[in-house]
């Protein structure tokens, strides 16, 4: 994580000296970590089995930052690292299976990322956007547009600052270089993130 806390923090800075325009909006934004050690985040999916059921899951392990401000929210920027192989479907040897070449190939591609490009489609009280990026999975880096609403924001119990959202996004595993045939009712599979931030 040491070296994407790195890349992040570049992105930041080089914006902040960009001048005029977005970089200086960006710079005006508050900077917020995602509250994954307090538990009050969380990364889910869910995909279609053979077409008769749902199967539901989330990732253990992953860590993010975002910056955002209420006044423009076009100028906020996320980042979010995953670890691939912290999968979880509450099934042990599917776990596994999830783990090998045919799915996230984790020994290969340690990491999924997900990288903000651009802002848009901002409800007028900037209760929901949508956030455009670029998803890096199994080693394949393709653009994803997540939904994204605004659940909260004030003062918590500690003295801090926090705001929360939730986002979907649904990612057609066969342009991730997934193959592994489940049915043609399980081509895609949802994401869902629920994100609690810590103002820094």
């Amino acid at each position: 994580m040491h070296n994407f806390n790195q890349v992040l923090r570049a992105t930041v800075l080089g914006a902040a000296l960009l001048g005029p325009g977005l970089g200086s909006q960006a710079a005006l934004a508050a900077d917020y970590v995602i509250d994954r050690e307090g538990a009050h985040a969380s990364i889910n999916f869910k995909i279609q089995h053979l077409g008769y059921s749902w199967l539901t899951g989330r990732f253990n392990d992953f860590n993010g930052t975002f910056s955002y401000d209420p006044d423009d929210v076009a100028a906020s920027e996320v980042a979010v690292e995953i670890v691939t192989g912290s999968v979880d479907s509450n099934h042990a040897e599917r776990d596994k299976h999830l783990r090998g070449e045919d799915f996230l190939n984790v020994a290969k591609y340690p990491q999924a990322r997900f990288v903000s490009t651009e802002i848009r489609d901002i409800e007028d009280d900037g209760s929901a956007f949508d956030v455009v990026g670029e998803f890096t999975l199994n080693g394949v880096t393709r653009p994803v547009t997540m939904e994204v609403e605004k659940v909260g924001a004030g003062e918590d119990p500690w003295g801090g600052y926090r705001v929360g959202f939730a986002g979907k996004a649904e990612l057609p595993l066969k342009e991730f270089g997934i193959d592994f045939d489940l049915g043609p009712a399980a081509q895609v599979v949802e994401l869902e993130l629920h994100v609690e931030g810590v103002r820094q």
